[in-house]
């Protein structure tokens, strides 16, 4: 794991949360990976914090592809919420919420679409993530309100 990847779990409370910038489960046997925001990997981007999501590297991050690859506006906007959680240095249940009502349209409209071999191309852990964040926040808010006053 890169050293920026270990930094923004630290940073970002990954671990302490329990989940990734797009509000999947990201537990401490789960793989996490960096996902680059702005400059894809592809084109040079840097592993360089501004330009790194953390997601999990069997659910959200494999998704976010899928997601680019059928529905390139839907992937935008799934962005667009993660550079704004990078911008804000903590994970916002607001942004959560929007990338779960994206999500949602996305699985809605493509309920029914098959990937190659037949399969469904909604795999059904990319379905299993956080649903109320708020209730998530206020059962984890003392613990997130000191974790989040410790690093100013």
């Amino acid at each position: 794991m890169k050293q920026v990847t270990k930094l923004m779990i630290r940073d970002y409370k990954i671990k302490e949360l329990g989940c990734d910038f797009m509000g999947f489960h990201l537990n401490k046997d789960d793989m996490a990976t960096f996902h680059h925001l702005i400059i894809p990997n592809r084109n040079g981007g840097p592993y360089a914090r501004w330009n790194g999501a953390i997601l999990n590297g069997e659910t959200s991050h494999p998704y976010l592809h899928l997601i680019e690859s059928v529905d390139y506006e839907k992937f935008c906007n799934i962005t667009s919420e993660m550079i704004d959680i990078n911008i804000k240095g903590f994970i916002d249940p607001e942004n959560l919420q929007h990338i779960h009502e994206i999500l949602c349209q996305f699985e809605e409209e493509h309920k029914d679409d098959k990937a190659k071999g037949g399969k469904p191309l909604i795999k059904s852990e990319y379905k299993k993530r956080f649903l109320n964040w708020n209730v998530f926040f206020c059962y984890k808010k003392i613990k997130v309100k000191e974790l989040i006053w410790k690093n100013k």
